[in-house]
């Protein structure tokens, strides 16, 4: 069991995701490609948003050129997990690479902005928790039970063992 703040962060937040992945396995593409009046519109495209952004604050805490958006590109369940598993690790070894506390700098629709390390990674976390709570509901109204867990105290009985 851990107490680093930093350890649970990047191990709830992939595997969070991950669940979700898991549980959009089961679902037919066209449920996958619903459209729905919350977030980027279907299950698909906030997932991939979701990895999109993942992946474009590891390049910055990473120090190189933002690599082109996810977006645009239709991918399977399976397809979207094997970026998670790889953009999760680039963003943890870049992550951990710096102190918490060094700062960033990334330019945006013409404004610069400066974020300590720290600021970024607790971003992702709550970035990818709020958009996995759309799909959440998305899943929801597709009838699709049980919803995969993912909260904190859900990763800490599942993984960390909290559960005796």
């Amino acid at each position: 069991m851990t107490s680093n703040p930093l350890d649970i962060l990047l191990a709830h937040d992939q595997w969070a995701t991950r669940q979700l992945l898991e549980a959009c396995a089961k679902l037919t593409p066209e449920q996958f490609h619903q459209r729905f009046e919350m977030g980027p519109g279907s299950v698909h495209d906030t997932l991939t948003h979701l990895l999109a952004a993942f992946r474009a604050w590891g390049d910055l805490l990473a120090g190189r050129e933002m690599r082109p958006r996810l977006e645009g590109t239709k991918r399977t369940p399976q397809e979207l997990t094997a970026l998670l598993d790889e953009i999760a690790a680039d963003f943890e070894a870049s992550a951990r690479a710096h102190p918490t506390d060094g700062l960033v700098t990334r330019a945006r629709e013409g404004k610069t902005y400066t974020f300590t390390r720290g600021g970024v990674i607790t971003h992702v976390a709550t970035h990818g928790m709020h958009h996995r709570a759309q799909c959440l509901n998305m899943l929801r109204h597709l009838g699709e039970t049980p919803l995969p867990p993912s909260s904190v105290l859900d990763w800490m009985i599942q993984v960390e063992g909290a559960a005796k």
